[in-house]
């Protein structure tokens, strides 16, 4: 039922070892701290698969690198396969070799998060489950919610009560069970594995369940075959849970391991000011399994966690890689909407423009160098969050003209708008 090739799964905290029939979720050791790592025999997986046979322009070319590798299981909406944008005008503006976008916000639901609920909706089918729930602040829900209505699974979905409109309107277009919760994002995430556990529902939250991370790695694939198997010298991801930051890291590490790119690219963790647990850590040197309980005041809703459930695997990534985390303020993530959006035509919510603001935190703290290649994971579309762009654009509303050719003349000279040449 599994992809021939998956050997075992391993504690991202203890390294403990087990058996692919003798866990669901985390360590039993470690506990919820303990995500653990799917293993592969990649001696085995260099011998029998090539880059040149990749396929289905989807995040199902990768199959034989994925857990479930069995078509029949996968859901039918196209999920990856996402655009890689060049931003010459931004790189050239910042002193970079060159910037790349890659845009997540093209997937069905408008993020990346449909890549880690495919492939858990695909487990789920292979399993025969009815029921998946998760927590979320709205985009994973969103995902979860389209893929389970694509195939005919139930979802049940544990999101605050503050989470933007948009978000939850989705969650109930796609007819799933939404649960508002009177809290934070942490509360929401308790209850929903409380519900697993009680009514054996089958839980997609992220970073808890291992195929989340699977689902996520194929975005760093995508990005290093559009660069002709070659991996840029800094990817820079937005944080909250630390599951991102996790697929990639997986996603270059099973890259090199088959010898598919040569080196792993160095990898930055930003978040809000607001809800900066893994920039603290990794600031003092915690362990994972030594974090305490953090904020969660961002208007970045997508990357609020004040205890990233991830926290592991996301302080590996950026240890291992020499990489670092870096805080934006609000204020910062709000000017980076525009300023992304001006720069490349790309609009993104704010979580995925805070790694636009951080990346210019890097450079500006000499993370990032001049001359350096960089790639940005935009992870959600602007239109999830219209509150926040209207806030980024405040006191910048359009300009009222009437009817008549002389009002518009008038706002022409007013506004200093360039007259072309006859073509």
């Amino acid at each position: 039922m599994t992809n021939p090739f998956l050997t075992h799964y391993q504690c991202a905290l203890c390294n403990r070892v087990y058996a692919l029939d003798a866990v669901t979720y985390t360590c039993p050791i470690c506990g919820a701290v303990g995500t653990l790592d799917m293993c592969y025999d990649y001696a085995a997986l260099r011998r029998a698969v090539r880059p040149d046979q990749l396929s289905a322009l989807s995040m199902w070319r990768y199959a034989p690198l994925l857990p479930v590798s069995e078509p029949a299981y996968f859901p039918p909406l196209h999920v990856g396969w996402t655009p890689l944008i060049a931003a010459p005008r931004l790189a050239k503006s910042l002193g970079l070799r060159a910037l790349w976008l890659k845009d997540d916000s093209r997937n069905p639901t408008g993020s990346l998060k449909d890549r880690a609920s495919a492939m858990v909706v695909a487990r789920a089918q292979q399993l025969d489950v009815k029921v998946i729930t998760t927590a979320s602040t709205g985009n994973a829900a969103a995902a979860l919610a389209g893929m389970c209505a694509s195939v005919g699974i139930k979802a049940v979905i544990f999101v605050p009560a503050k989470a933007p409109p948009a978000k939850i309107a989705q969650l109930l277009v796609y007819g799933a069970t939404v649960l508002l919760v009177d809290g934070t994002y942490d509360d929401a995430y308790a209850l929903s594995v409380q519900a697993s556990a009680t009514y054996n529902w089958y839980c997609r939250n992220t970073g808890m369940n291992p195929y989340t991370t699977e689902g996520k790695k194929t975005a760093a694939f995508e990005l290093c075959e559009q660069l002709a198997w070659r991996a840029p010298d800094v990817l820079i991801v937005s944080v909250g849970d630390g599951n991102i930051l996790a697929g990639q890291h997986k996603g270059f590490h099973d890259l090199h391991q088959l010898g598919w790119i040569d080196r792993v690219p160095r990898l930055i963790g930003v978040q809000a000011a607001g809800s900066d647990n893994l920039v603290r850590a990794w600031e003092s040197g915690l362990a994972a399994d030594a974090m305490p309980r953090g904020g969660t005041e961002t208007l970045a809703d997508s990357i609020s966690a004040g205890l990233p459930s991830d926290r592991a695997k996301a302080l590996r990534a950026v240890r291992q890689t020499n990489g670092a985390f870096v805080r934006v303020s609000d204020a910062e993530i709000l000017a980076a909407i525009p300023a992304l959006a001006r720069g490349s035509g790309i609009f993104a919510e704010p979580a995925c423009a805070a790694a636009y603001a951080g990346l210019l935190k890097a450079l500006e703290c000499g993370i990032v160098r001049e001359g350096e290649s960089v790639a940005l994971l935009i992870t959600g579309s602007g239109l999830k969050d219209i509150g926040s762009a209207m806030q980024s654009v405040a006191g910048e509303g359009g300009y009222t003209i009437g009817r008549d050719p002389e009002s518009m003349h008038e706002a022409v000279a007013r506004l200093g708008l360039p007259i072309g040449a006859p073509f």
